[in-house]
């Protein structure tokens, strides 16, 4: 089930509040069955791989009855399916930690637990779960900050994640989904697709362009912090061009010479242990791109990782033309383990005609 195409863009207004019990309870129940279905053919391994998919993620939400085009979608079909499988995980081979809000800052904890009790080393998945989150609130600066955070993953290691960031001012959410065997590298376009409602231009430093200010951030990392801030405050007297994106007025010096003091006493080899140092947040981010810019010339990506299309184009070509042929596979292979599931009739029936809808 690899190889989806990524094709546009597709709208997630924020929808407040939660979904009511009745409709809850029921997407338990169907999330349990059409998941014991999916992972007794295919093994728990591709249903990681389909969790990862934007379009079979928000087929799936679709089926449970979620609105389509709501931001809660994604927290409640993860909810849902990780209430569904409690007390099944072993069985199925699938475990799921983290969730939304203070849910999602136990994730860690959750995966520790999970893997003494299977008797696996959580460490890689705890460092994974980490920093896909700092990749997205950090080091993507597209002005959604991440409040549902999700990791799933199988005893042999393998994991995927689904996590959402809000923008409260525009009122949309954007989604985004890992998997661990499209990861050969976290800070290089590690992304196995991203949904939103537009594109804009942010600060990408996970762009494959952004690959230079990556390295030269991580070697002025080395570099004594009262020299890196005296350049930060230079910067800030210039005139940046209006085409310029990044924005250096919003930045305090102070507090940056107190977090590269910590930077430079850890040290970091590489662009990814930089991100992962306590207390580097975007804007030290943003003041090492423009230092960067200013001394090497390095020039940052604006590129928007946003490629993906569910509900709107996509079917004429533009901005890309749908892989039919896998999404008419993923629809099969939905109808068919919600044709399967032990729900009743009158449940089943509407999950079918939702499925219809997609």
């Amino acid at each position: 089930m690899g190889g989806y195409m990524k094709t546009g863009t597709a709208y997630l207004p924020l929808h407040y509040g939660s979904a009511p019990r009745w409709l809850f309870d029921r997407m338990k129940k169907l999330a349990r069955e059409i998941s014991i279905i999916i992972i007794s053919e295919f093994g728990s391994e591709d249903m990681l791989i389909k969790l990862s998919d934007p379009a079979w993620f928000q087929a799936f939400g679709c089926v449970l009855g979620f609105d389509w085009h709501s931001s809660g979608l994604t927290t409640t079909t993860c909810g849902a399916l990780k209430e569904g499988i409690k007390g099944l995980e072993r069985d199925l081979g699938l475990f799921i930690a983290g969730g939304k809000g203070a849910t999602s800052r136990k994730t860690p904890e959750q995966i520790k637990a999970i893997g003494d009790k299977i008797s696996l080393n959580p460490e890689p998945l705890v460092y994974a779960s980490r920093l896909s989150a700092k990749v997205d609130n950090t080091a993507l600066q597209d002005g959604y900050q991440l409040y549902h955070h999700t990791f799933f993953f199988v005893p042999s290691g393998k994991w995927a994640v689904v996590q959402q960031g809000m923008n409260t001012a525009e009122r949309w959410a954007r989604r985004y989904h890992w998997l661990s065997e499209k990861v050969s590298d976290f800070v290089c376009e590690p992304h196995s697709g991203v949904i939103c409602d537009h594109k804009g231009k942010p600060l990408n430093l996970v762009a494959k362009e952004s690959e230079e200010t990556r390295d030269a951030s991580a070697e002025l990392a080395k570099e004594n912090p009262e020299k890196l801030t005296k350049e930060l405050k230079r910067i800030q007297a210039l005139e940046l061009p209006s085409r310029h994106h990044i924005l250096a007025s919003d930045i305090r010096p102070e507090n940056f010479r107190k977090i590269m003091l910590n930077v430079y006493e850890k040290e970091p080899e590489n662009f990814e242990a930089l991100l992962g140092t306590a207390g580097v947040g975007p804007k030290t981010l943003r003041a090492l791109a423009l230092i960067s810019e200013l001394i090497y010339g390095t020039e940052p990506s604006f590129k928007d990782p946003v490629r993906f299309s569910f509900a709107h184009g996509g079917k004429d070509g533009h901005p890309y033309p749908v892989d039919r042929e896998q999404y008419d596979k993923s629809i099969e292979i939905l109808k068919e383990a919600t044709s399967r599931a032990k729900v009743e009739r009158s449940e089943k029936l509407k999950a079918l005609e939702r499925l219809a809808n997609v």
